[in-house]
């Protein structure tokens, strides 16, 4: 019980920790899906060019 509400300052302790935790957890996930959104634009850009390659370097 005392140790939830810290003397009346667990509603601001708590709120603190998770925005703290939201953050952490933002900062490890949103590289993995830049890094995902990224391999997946280089797959596009190298189907892209395989088919200009195979069509003689027409405008696609």
């Amino acid at each position: 019980g005392e140790m939830l509400l810290m003397g009346g300052h667990g509603v601001y302790v708590w709120a603190a920790v998770l925005v703290s935790l939201a953050t952490l957890a933002w900062l490890v996930v949103s590289p993995i899906l830049q890094h995902k959104q990224a391999l997946r634009q280089i797959g596009l850009n190298l189907s892209r060019e395989e088919l200009r390659k195979q069509n003689g370097n027409k405008d696609i």
